[in-house]
């Protein structure tokens, strides 16, 4: 166990020790979030949330490395007029509130300077929900989400702007549906190094 253990922290500190010979940088980025749920339940449209958090820019080559991130998410949603039919108990037009703790990590692509392009997973644990969704003030959404995203990051010095699609990859209905509530949408974020 013990030697395991000595491997695996090794292999950590050779991974910190050249990150920091080829670049680790951190900053602060905040933005606006565009999803929605793909299912009859919700209004088909994407509905404004934010997005705020930290980031790490870790280099392993001038090109390639990856940016781990934790972000505080806000995303909307907006039931349909029908969803009683579909979901009992359901009330229709309600405006859903979640707030999740978002931890995207993300293998970086750098053609040049000017740009980067990013995909990886994101993990999300849901922090709060409004109960008013169903009548009887259950909570309709599991506490894990699990996405996939990808997109470009223009790098202006210090200053990052960027866009990701946001892909879920599983069913975030916590109570029984017909069909499954995936989510997708959009981040727009700006950012700025510090380190």
């Amino acid at each position: 166990m013990k030697k395991k253990f000595l491997t695996v922290l090794a292999m950590a500190l050779m991974i910190t020790g050249a990150s920091y010979a080829q670049g680790f940088h951190l900053g602060v980025k905040g933005g606006a979030n565009l999803a929605k749920i793909d299912n009859q339940s919700f209004k088909d449209g994407f509905k404004f949330g934010y997005n705020f958090g930290g980031f790490a820019e870790i280099n392993f080559s001038k090109r390639f490395g990856i940016q781990p991130e934790v972000l505080w998410s806000q995303t909307n949603y907006q039931t349909a007029a029908n969803i009683g039919e579909v979901v009992p108990g359901a009330i229709s037009d309600v405006n859903v509130k979640l707030d999740y703790l978002q931890v995207p990590l993300l293998l970086s692509y750098r053609p040049s300077k000017l740009i980067t392009f990013q995909a990886g997973p994101q993990f999300g644990i849901l922090i709060n929900q409004n109960k008013t969704f169903l009548q009887n003030g259950q909570e309709a959404f599991k506490k894990g989400d699990f996405a996939l995203l990808g997109g470009a990051q223009l790098n202006l010095g210090p200053i990052k702007a960027g866009a990701r699609y946001v892909v879920g990859l599983n069913d975030v209905a916590d109570i029984t549906t017909e069909s499954q509530w995936k989510s997708k949408g959009w981040q727009l974020y700006v950012g700025l190094r510090i380190l």
